[in-house]
């Protein structure tokens, strides 16, 4: 869902590096220092997994596992997000160095709401567990695809039919990512629970 360098407004790059800006600083005041292992890991998850772009006019589908980083790292998604766009867009072009501000908020910013909007029933355990991380993992998506698309539409009147191909395409990728979110959460809950506290990041 990365959204290519030169295409966006300059109002829309100055809000999505407020944002962008806000949340960063928030995840790194926030992070425990027995977490940073933690945070480094699923920024190269967030890394690898974006890695298989399918273009869409001025931007792209991927996986984003945005919504697993969301319910492990709370606030800490941003940073870990923003490392991993700012290596994609040094190393591979992907995206790019004045669209990174939105691109980084369109990812993070609904990963960390379906966090706490979710992070209760998660707590729960079992089947409520199961629910919450698929919904977390798949609106996280959804909510990423409509901030992309609005980047686009507010940015030019011509990307508006691009927007919408972005949210159509990606209701596939949210249901993916639903499954992908609740099966590996489940599975580090039964492994490594310890790794699942993000109230010392939150």
């Amino acid at each position: 869902m990365h959204i290519s360098e030169g295409v966006l407004s300059l109002p829309v790059i100055s809000v999505g590096f407020a944002i962008t800006a806000a949340g960063t600083w928030m995840g790194l005041k926030k992070i425990d220092s027995e977490k940073l292992v933690t945070v480094a890991l699923l920024s190269s998850v967030f890394f690898v997994a974006s890695l298989i772009h399918i273009p869409i006019g001025p931007s792209s589908a991927h996986l984003i596992m945005s919504g697993l980083l969301g319910l492990m790292l709370g606030w800490a998604a941003f940073p870990a997000i923003l490392t991993g766009l700012l290596l994609q867009a040094v190393l591979f072009q992907y995206g790019g160095l004045t669209s990174i501000g939105v691109n980084t908020a369109d990812m993070a910013l609904p990963a960390v709401i379906f966090y706490f909007l979710f992070k209760g029933l998660v707590s729960r355990g079992g089947k409520y567990m199961s629910i919450g991380t698929f919904l977390c993992g798949a609106l996280s998506i959804a909510g990423s695809s409509i901030m992309t698309a609005a980047a686009l539409s507010f940015s030019d009147d011509s990307f508006i039919e691009a927007a919408q191909a972005i949210i159509y395409a990606h209701i596939p990728i949210m249901l993916a990512e639903g499954l992908i979110c609740m099966f590996a959460y489940g599975f580090i809950h039964k492994v490594r629970p310890e790794m699942l506290v993000p109230e010392s990041v939150s």
